[in-house]
């Protein structure tokens, strides 16, 4: 299976909201995950599933690709707010009926959380190597679904300086 962990894109500044969890994104954030969602369709990736954090910021960005026909639905999972727990997924993942070796899956949430996720997903501990940047994406190959940890295998890393 494939995953995809992917960061917000451009919000807000952090104190300017009374609600952290209402920050949107900007009009560059907008525009720059759009940029992206159309280099992935021009690439031919598609989702068969987004999850997506319940924050504004990650709700846009599963938003705009939807809107971009990546995906044919978007659910919220509430491990994916900032400090949700890897087991919480992957218990959700286990359960999952569409899961199989050409299952495509996108999580949209935050750092450093989804870094962190993806290291532990390849090697097993957070080592703070891997940084993701807003609107940026991590490959991963995953195995079965059991032993996922320190059994995955990372295919990208990219910044969405490289899709603009």
């Amino acid at each position: 299976m494939e995953l995809y962990l992917i960061r917000h894109g451009l919000a807000g500044e952090r104190g300017q909201y009374t609600n952290d969890d209402e920050r949107p994104l900007t009009d560059e954030g907008e525009k720059k995950t759009a940029a992206v969602a159309r280099q992935l369709k021009d690439k031919g990736i598609r989702f068969d599933l987004v999850l997506t954090s319940g924050l504004m910021r990650a709700k846009q960005t599963a938003a705009i690709l939807e809107k971009a026909k990546l995906t044919p639905r978007v659910e919220e999972s509430a491990a994916l707010r900032p400090g949700g727990e890897i087991e919480e997924w992957i218990n959700w993942l286990g359960c999952w009926s569409d899961y199989n070796d050409r299952s495509r899956l996108a999580l949209v949430g935050h750092e450093p959380d989804l870094s962190q996720w993806a290291e532990l997903l390849v090697w097993g501990e957070i080592k703070e190597k891997l940084n993701l940047k807003k609107a940026g994406i991590i490959g991963l190959n995953l195995p079965s679904r059991e032993n996922l940890i320190a059994q995955s295998e990372l295919f990208l890393l990219i910044s969405p300086k490289w899709f603009i």
